[in-house]
């Protein structure tokens, strides 16, 4: 059972090194274009349509690499089923039709916690910068605004 432990381990980092290369594809895409500082609807919502396919695409290749660990380990029958017992435990709705051999079952609990904390870091990185679109947009409007001046109490 340690060696199984052990492979998860591995598969553990590979995902969090997967997840990082990801980030900093995106945060630095994001710096050059000058995202950050996007004001208006548009632009803001054609930022968050990319940001949510790109980290969509990060997440399938993270399911991607367990569910090619299973397939080159003949732990499933077919790749259709590697992939989607792979999706099903990483995301945590985890079926249950579809149970590893007992040897391998600890990588199971070991991928949906996996999963769970790079769907943790998406959500973070999304609400982290929804945040700072929102900070724009009402520093912006309190620019325009014309502001009055307190009355002075003599």
């Amino acid at each position: 059972m340690l060696i199984e432990i052990l492979v998860a381990g591995g598969l553990a980092v590979v995902t969090v090194v997967i997840h990082a290369i990801g980030f900093d594809a995106l945060l630095r895409t994001m710096i050059w274009s000058r995202a950050l500082a996007t004001l208006g609807f548009h632009r803001v919502t054609g930022w968050v349509i990319g940001l949510t396919c790109w980290l969509i695409l990060i997440h399938l290749v993270e399911i991607s690499v367990w569910g090619l660990f299973y397939l080159w380990q003949g732990l499933l029958p077919d790749a259709e089923t590697a992939f989607y017992f792979s999706a099903v435990t990483y995301t945590s709705v985890g079926y249950g039709d579809i149970v590893l051999l007992k040897p391998w079952r600890m990588l199971a609990p070991l991928e949906t916690l996996t999963g769970m904390l790079m769907c943790g870091l998406s959500t973070g990185l999304f609400f982290a910068l929804i945040s700072r679109w929102i900070s724009n947009w009402l520093r912006s409007k309190n620019a325009l605004e014309p502001h009055s001046e307190a009355p002075i109490n003599k």
